[in-house]
């Protein structure tokens, strides 16, 4: 029996969404560590008022990982919170574009905690506006994402500091290794590369 179509948010306030974004949980992926921590997300609106500047950030050995990549939306005459991401990998030889799809399942009024998704069900984030997300709150989450038909035992709960690290204040994994590592064996279809 086919899974039914997700529910997506439809209005989405583009630049009240603009800003960092802490991973609180996510399914693990083979483009992030498996000892991440402090991971997060910057969204930059660019002057088209249509293309998102992304920033994706993790710390892994105490050395601080990143990729930069933009979003926008898969269909501009939506009003549905169905996005697409892309990035050039390995970071530090950009030459492959990889698109992935982002899809927001879930924002509260305020735009202080969402779930993030997108239509394989095989990648899920919870993010939060601070380091840290009421218990509560994130169980309503996980619930959400169950009733959309993710398999949220694959959960994982990311480490975060409180205060959170700097970007500067890490030594940078310049070679980007982590990147490079996770595309080793991964078959075409890569469709979606951190959040």
């Amino acid at each position: 029996m086919a899974k039914k179509e997700m529910e997506v948010v439809k209005g989405l306030d583009v630049q009240r969404y603009m800003g960092r974004w802490y991973e609180i949980a996510s399914f693990p992926s083979r483009f992030q560590p498996k000892d991440g921590a402090n991971t997060r997300a910057t969204y930059t609106l660019r002057e088209d008022g249509a293309t998102v500047n992304v920033l994706n950030e993790t710390w892994s050995g105490g050395k601080r990982g990143s990729i930069e990549g933009t979003a926008y939306k898969a269909d501009p005459a939506s009003d549905e919170a169905k996005l697409k991401v892309k990035f050039y990998v390995p970071p530090f030889l950009p030459v492959i574009p990889v698109v992935g799809d982002y899809w927001v399942l879930f924002i509260d009024d305020d735009y202080q905690y969402a779930l993030i998704g997108q239509p394989s069900r095989r990648y899920l984030w919870i993010l939060c506006r601070q380091t840290h997300l009421d218990e509560e709150i994130y169980n309503q989450l996980v619930e959400r994402a169950k009733a959309e038909g993710y398999d949220v035992s694959k959960l994982h709960k990311t480490p975060q500091a409180d205060p959170p690290p700097e970007g500067d204040a890490a030594p940078k994994d310049t070679k980007g290794i982590w990147w490079f590592k996770s595309l080793i064996g991964k078959s075409p279809d890569v469709s979606v590369v951190a959040f």
